[in-house]
């Protein structure tokens, strides 16, 4: 019997690594749905203080900022909302361009009686959060963004003849047909391509959010995402002369964006801190949380 319990200890070891999932958010947390015009947004929030709303990108959910909403938590509240048709929330038919999608954030504040915020966002997020920064400098703060372009900010039309952002132009029926049933095979490639180590993107990672991913109409919404970009262009030009007042953090990844966030940020913004966070590619919360739960930490409390 006891021969018999310990050979099967490794096996239920294995077992219990294979359930692993990536960090979950503190169980003060509460979750929340809230409906704004045109979708409902699963949204969730803890913590008690100044507000801080943390926007994911493509490839990941609000799941992606367990870490640093846990910190956060500890003298802030933290709200961290799945944008439209990501991960949790609805998937509506329209609705992506990214002042529409800062609308969603402001109406979820209003929800949650939130009259003022730092903004922080991560690729897509980047875009929302500066559309967000644009369109209500009055109820932001600070803005961080992080290693992700805006479209229409300077030197934006060289940076989209980068071939590695061909995704940009990528949607419609056919692609989605393409796409269809072989979603992780579609998300690896920005794991790999994009990461500065692509094995700090764990299987349990990439099989948390390929499921999510997965859902129908999911990729339909992310490849929106994107095809909204030059709609997005047009929207933020006007930011090029009348600059966001707010402070902004502009973060890049070394083996990513790197200083290129700050110097897109400085043509759109008056004061801009710069931190490149060594060693890291893209995805900065997965392959350096410690470095990048510093930097906005440091520039909140500033």
């Amino acid at each position: 019997m006891i021969r018999s319990l310990l050979c099967a200890l490794p096996l239920l070891a294995l077992s219990l690594q294979a359930q692993a999932v990536v960090p979950a958010f503190p169980a003060s947390f509460q979750v929340k749905d809230i409906a704004v015009e045109g979708a409902t947004m699963h949204v969730r929030v803890g913590g008690k203080g100044p507000a801080v709303v943390l926007l994911h990108g493509f490839g990941d959910t609000g799941d992606m900022w367990a870490p640093l909403a846990a910190d956060l938590a500890r003298d802030h509240t933290v709200v961290v909302p799945d944008l439209r048709g990501m991960g949790l929330s609805s998937i509506p038919a329209g609705g992506y361009d990214k002042k529409n999608q800062a609308a969603d954030i402001r109406a979820v504040l209003n929800s949650l009686k939130i009259e003022h915020s730092v903004v922080v966002g991560h690729d897509i997020g980047t875009m929302v959060a500066f559309a967000y920064a644009a369109r209500y400098p009055e109820r932001t703060d600070r803005l961080i963004v992080m290693d992700a372009p805006v479209p229409g900010i300077t030197p934006w039309n060289d940076i989209v003849r980068s071939p590695m952002l061909w995704h940009f132009d990528f949607g419609g029926a056919d692609m989605e047909r393409l796409v269809a049933g072989r979603e992780r095979i579609y998300l690896d490639r920005f794991w790999n391509e994009f990461a500065g180590e692509p094995q700090k993107i764990d299987e349990e990672t990439r099989q948390h959010y390929a499921k999510l991913y997965a859902r129908p109409g999911a990729m339909h919404a992310a490849f929106a995402q994107f095809r909204a970009i030059r709609q997005d262009e047009n929207d933020n030009k006007p930011v090029l002369e009348n600059k966001l007042p707010m402070p902004v953090l502009a973060v890049g990844g070394e083996k990513s964006f790197g200083n290129n966030e700050a110097i897109v940020m400085r043509n759109a913004a008056h004061t801009v801190t710069e931190v490149v966070i060594p060693g890291a590619g893209h995805w900065l919360m997965e392959e350096a949380p410690t470095a990048t739960i510093k930097a906005v930490r440091d520039f909140i409390a500033q």
